[in-house]
């Protein structure tokens, strides 16, 4: 809205030109995200659910009664902002609507008495992300204009052209994947919101100054993205409403993200990886949320369907395993997981983008 406004305001008052600057916007967005949530969540403890606690996690005691579904309010801030600050094309505007509804669907389990079914769940989750898989496919640009959707990999100089069988396919796993190792990995204070807020910034970061720059897309060989600067706003803006509520979030934490929180953000990120062209960019960006959450979701699976057992003797999510066995604090969990995404993040940046 700033966006398009700026051109007239401008006329009034001549540095309102500079809320047509994308470097600008993505700075108000994220300053202003994070005040506004680190604000107005604490004063909205009341009127959050209370956390049911969980069986045989440990230190869930410590959770059990701390207001829980703050997601609900940072992901609905973000949405305030994007309408705002970000000049939003259709695609976008349906991507922030199914961010919300995900964000409202584990708003409502946050709020049961009894926490849903997994296989409810998983239905819901599916439906999501098929919904935003065509969406993504049918409201993509070059799809709109009849020109075919490549995606592009690792060592390889080349796009290469995607039917829309497999992109909607590949999508929908990948968002799937991604909502549900993000809420899987929710357990410590701090851990999900501090991974999440990671691989925002990296998908921030590659939108604008990467993928999102004629010359330096060239430069290292991967397709252009037009709109690449206002999918950076939309970006930092959520970096910036998940750092007012980490602000309150950190051990010990005062308040929980729940499902409202953690499932939206899993399904933003996935969706960002599947906009940028190159699925990899998800081992980037979440590679430990993978480890943590979607090992244990892999282990359930072979040993529900198939009988087959795997890693017995390791506990998942893996932050339960390393604070029961290895007998880590959260704080440890917490900065040593985080290292070693950043570690991992910058090495597979550089493979991504120069190895090809």
């Amino acid at each position: 809205m700033l966006f398009h406004l700026a051109t007239y305001l401008a006329t009034f008052f001549g540095p309102a030109r500079l809320l047509k600057s994308y470097a600008v916007l993505i700075t108000l967005a994220l300053y202003l995200g994070f005040f506004i949530s680190y604000f107005f969540l604490p004063k909205l403890y009341p009127k959050l659910p209370r956390d049911r606690g969980r069986d045989f996690t440990p230190g869930s005691e410590a959770a059990k009664g701390k207001p829980t579904g703050g997601g609900a309010v940072f992901i609905t801030i973000f949405v305030i902002i994007a309408f705002f600050f970000v000049p939003l094309t259709t695609l976008q505007i349906a991507i922030v609507i199914l961010t919300w509804i995900t964000m409202l669907l584990g708003f409502l389990d946050d709020k049961s008495n009894l926490a849903w079914g997994e296989y409810r769940k998983a239905l819901f989750d599916l439906l999501i992300c098929l919904v935003a898989s065509f969406i993504l496919y049918h409201l993509n640009p070059k799809v709109l204009n009849g020109e075919a959707l490549y995606i592009w990999l690792p060592f390889f100089t080349q796009a290469f052209a995607i039917p829309q069988w497999l992109f909607i396919l590949l999508s929908t796993i990948i968002l799937w994947v991604s909502i549900n190792t993000t809420n899987c990995t929710d357990g410590v204070d701090g851990l999900s919101s501090t991974l999440a807020l990671i691989a925002l910034i990296t998908m921030g970061i590659i939108f604008y100054f990467i993928i999102g720059h004629k010359d330096i897309s060239a430069y290292l060989l991967v397709p252009h993205l037009k709109d690449g600067a206002s999918w950076a706003i939309l970006t930092f803006a959520l970096s910036g409403v998940l750092m007012g509520y980490l602000w309150h979030n950190a051990f010990p934490s005062k308040v929980l993200m729940g499902d409202a929180g953690s499932r939206a953000l899993g399904f933003y990120i996935g969706t960002s990886v599947i906009v940028s062209g190159n699925p990899f960019l998800l081992l980037a960006t979440s590679s430990i949320i993978l480890l943590n959450g979607g090992m244990g979701l892999l282990k359930v699976f072979l040993l529900r369907f198939f009988k087959v057992r795997l890693f017995q003797n390791i506990r998942f999510p893996l932050h339960d395993h390393m604070k029961d066995s290895r007998q880590w604090s959260s704080t440890q969990v917490l900065v040593k997981f985080m290292i070693l995404q950043i570690l991992i993040t910058i090495a597979m940046l550089g493979l991504i983008f120069k190895v090809r």
